[in-house]
C-alpha cells in the first residue's frame, strides 16, 4: 500500500505541476459551460429534469475525451522518456504501478468533473432540481470516467508514443459506444449480448434521469477492472522485452 501511495503522490503532483493538467481542466470546464448554455439552457422552456438530463448527456462526452487524454501519458510518457525502466527495476510490482497511476488520474479527473457542479445548480435560479438526480448523474460521470481512464491506460501500456496511445484509446472508447447501434442491426440472441456491452446508450441513460441501477454500476466497475488487469498483464509482458 505504501508503494501505491508513493506512485499516487508522484503522478498527482505531475498533473498539478505540468501544463497538461490545467489545460485539460480548463478545456473540460469550458466545453461543459458552452454546451450547457448552448444545448441545455437555450432550448426554450423545459422541465428542470430535462435540462439536467441534457447537461449530463453532453458532459459525459467531454468527460470521456478528458479521461482518455489524461490517461495516455501514464505509461507511454514514462517509456518515451526512459523512466519506466527505473520503475520496473525497482522493488515495486506492476499492479502497484498501474493502481498508483490510475488512482492519481482518477482523483484529478473527479476533481475537475465535480468542479462543474455549479452548472446544474444554476437551474435553481429559475426552477427546481432534484438533488438525487444530480448525485446519481455525477456518480454515473465518475463511473464512466473511470472506465475510459482504464481503457486509455491500457492503450498507454501498448506503445511508447502518446499519439498512438491516444488513437488506440479513442478507438476503444468509440468502438464500445457504437455497440448499441450495431446491436440494432443483428438478430437475437447476439443482439442482446452486444447491446449489454454498450458503454453509453443503454448503460448511462439511467444515470441521466436519476435512476441508480446496480447492474450498470457493476458493469462500469467490472469494465474498469478488466482494462486495469489488461494493463498489468501488458506491463508484465513488456518487462522482459
Amino acid at each position: 500500500m505504501q508503494k501505491i501511495s508513493i506512485i499516487f503522490r508522484r503522478e498527482l503532483a505531475a498533473y498539478l505541476r505540468s501544463p497538461i493538467g490545467y489545460v485539460v481542466a480548463a478545456v473540460l470546464l469550458l466545453f461543459d459551460g458552452v454546451l450547457f448554455q448552448a444545448r441545455a439552457l437555450s432550448a426554450g422552456e423545459q422541465l428542470s429534469a430535462d435540462i439536467l438530463h441534457a447537461f449530463f448527456y453532453y458532459t459525459s462526452g467531454v468527460t470521456m475525451i478528458a479521461a482518455v487524454v489524461l490517461s495516455i501519458r501514464l505509461v507511454a510518457e514514462e517509456r518515451q522518456q526512459g523512466t519506466l525502466v527505473l520503475l520496473t527495476t525497482s522493488p515495486v510490482r506492476d499492479v502497484e504501478i498501474v493502481l498508483g497511476k490510475f488512482l492519481a488520474a482518477f482523483l484529478f479527473l473527479a476533481g475537475v468533473t465535480l468542479a462543474s457542479v455549479y452548472m446544474p445548480l444554476l437551474i435553481l435560479v429559475h426552477g427546481k432540481i432534484s438533488f438525487s438526480q444530480v448525485a446519481v448523474g455525477y456518480t454515473g460521470l465518475l463511473l464512466l470516467g473511470s472506465t475510459c481512464l482504464a481503457m486509455g491506460m491500457f492503450a498507454s501500456t501498448l506503445t511508447r508514443y502518446q499519439l498512438i496511445a491516444a488513437a488506440v484509446g479513442l478507438c476503444l472508447v468509440g468502438g464500445m459506444l457504437v455497440l448499441y447501434y450495431l446491436a440494432q442491426v443483428v438478430d437475437p440472441p447476439l443482439k442482446g449480448v452486444i447491446e449489454n456491452m454498450d458503454l453509453f446508450a443503454r448503460r448511462f441513460d439511467g444515470f441521466m434521469t436519476g435512476i441508480l441501477n446496480l447492474a450498470d454500476v457493476v458493469f462500469y466497475l467490472a469494465l474498469t477492472y478488466f482494462f486495469l488487469l489488461l494493463s498489468v498483464k501488458t506491463l508484465e509482458a513488456k518487462r522482459w522485452q
